[in-house]
């Protein structure tokens, strides 16, 4: 069952950036039940299943994030209460980890069975400022051998069938400094509040929907010197590329004048980049429905902001799909149920089975 792997992969630590301990782990399991694993350029952990005969045919590539959004130094210690298993990342993306995995153990002796090469990911780089640094490089190196692609990400009953667009800022304010009595020059802190002012004042879309979010903000030394700098993280998101450009402009425009207005330097720095849009997902979805009515599960399509972004700049036919039920993603009580994830082990298992005999996906 996942649940056998689902504790150890999440009590091992994977922030973003630091994803190699995680990696280690799951390149061992797939190891242990005989699959041969490689790593890449980026520190992705790929494994190939391609059986004779099918060489050459485009491959279905599943992908589940190794990365979580807790720093080095959380306690991610699991506990079980009341048929749940509750802890930091337990659910993003520990559990889809373990079900891919459980996926790579039932499909021993059977992979023969294959009518198209199966490819299996464990990426890095989903969460925060990773900006799909693993799933765009699988996909920019890969697209010639793939068919489709499926990030394995999320709650059961989703289907991740249109990308959010999300472009991230760094905002660095920078000005003399200096002691609060003593001196009198500007303060990166009142460019940056001045800033915040401003970008909330920008008038967003109701439809599509689009969104402006400052996540972080910090700056200064103490309580008694101006601050010589100051910093920002600013997300901005929509579902249309041309207004998102448009927000894009807005915003940095809004830093800009922030800085001008108080009398400092800002440096503004792109550290992220989604593509958004349609992930040409009208040939998986016949699949994941029929997958999801052999468990008795609905499906509802979504849109948001997944590995499975990082297709749709290629015309790859994508989508994400969720394998377990649980709550409170990102914060440290997340929790899963344990039942579901027998669940989404045969609802996987039926998309990987369907596909096979699907040529034209």
């Amino acid at each position: 069952m996942p649940l056998s792997y689902l504790a150890r992969i999440a009590q091992t630590p994977a922030p973003t950036f630091q994803e190699e301990r995680r990696a280690e782990l799951i390149a061992s399991l797939w190891q242990e039940l005989g699959h041969v694993t490689e790593r890449d350029e980026v520190g992705n952990v790929l494994t190939r299943i391609t059986p004779p005969g099918t060489e050459g045919r485009p491959a279905l590539l599943l992908a589940a994030h190794l990365d979580t959004v807790f720093d080095a130094g959380t306690d991610v210690t699991v506990r079980e209460e009341g048929g749940r298993l509750v802890g930091p990342g337990v659910g993003d993306n520990s559990a889809s980890l373990a079900v891919v995995t459980a996926l790579l153990r039932d499909l021993r002796g059977v992979q023969g069975h294959l009518s198209r090469p199966l490819w299996v990911a464990a990426n890095v780089g989903e969460e925060g400022l990773g900006d799909l640094r693993g799933s765009k490089h699988l996909i920019a190196r890969h697209r010639d051998s793939l068919g489709a692609f499926v990030a394995v990400d999320g709650y059961l009953g989703v289907a991740v069938t249109r990308g959010v667009g999300v472009r991230r800022y760094r905002a660095t304010f920078l000005g003399p400094g200096g002691h609060s009595w003593g001196d009198q020059g500007p303060s990166a802190i009142h460019a940056l509040g001045r800033a915040i002012q401003g970008l909330y004042a920008l008038k967003l879309p109701l439809t599509p929907r689009t969104t402006l979010n400052v996540g972080m903000a910090d700056g200064g030394t103490s309580v008694n010197s101006i601050a010589g700098s100051a910093e920002l993280l600013l997300d901005l998101r929509s579902l249309d590329a041309g207004v998102l450009a448009d927000l894009d402009t807005r915003a940095v425009a809004a830093l800009h004048s922030a800085a001008r207005d108080v009398g400092v330097t800002v440096r503004v720095e792109r550290v992220g980049d989604r593509p958004g849009g349609d992930l040409h997902s009208e040939p998986l979805l016949p699949l994941i429905r029929e997958a999801a009515r052999e468990i008795k599960l609905e499906v509802r399509t979504a849109s948001s902001s997944t590995d499975a972004n990082a297709a749709a700049p290629h015309g790859l036919s994508a989508v994400a799909v969720g394998v377990y039920r649980g709550g409170n993603a990102h914060r440290q009580d997340e929790w899963v149920q344990t039942t579901s994830l027998a669940s989404g082990l045969r609802f996987l298992r039926r998309v990987v089975e369907l596909y096979q005999h699907r040529p034209a996906v």
